[in-house]
């Protein structure tokens, strides 16, 4: 296992600790970097109007196309590092 896979691991187990809300941009910027490290571009039809949470997940997911995993995970790891700061 890589270094960057064992701090992208560590990071997904320690975002849980955060002290508080990281709000809700901050969370689909961590939800599409995740997913974008895991499971690589967005696939699949986009949810229908009636479905704002998963519209939103969908586009933030599809914003990130073309991010190679390792970018993503850095992301992520970066991202968690400033949501744990608060």
């Amino acid at each position: 296992m890589s270094d960057l896979q064992k701090k992208f691991e560590k990071a997904t187990k320690d975002v849980s600790k955060a002290k508080t809300d990281p709000g809700n941009d901050m969370k689909l910027r961590l939800y599409a970097n995740f997913k974008q490290s895991t499971d690589g571009d967005v696939v699949g039809d986009k949810p229908g109007f009636t479905d704002f949470v998963g519209r939103a997940k969908y586009d933030a997911w599809a914003k990130l196309k073309g991010t190679s995993k390792d970018d993503a995970m850095t992301a992520y790891i970066k991202l968690v590092d400033r949501v744990l700061k608060e």
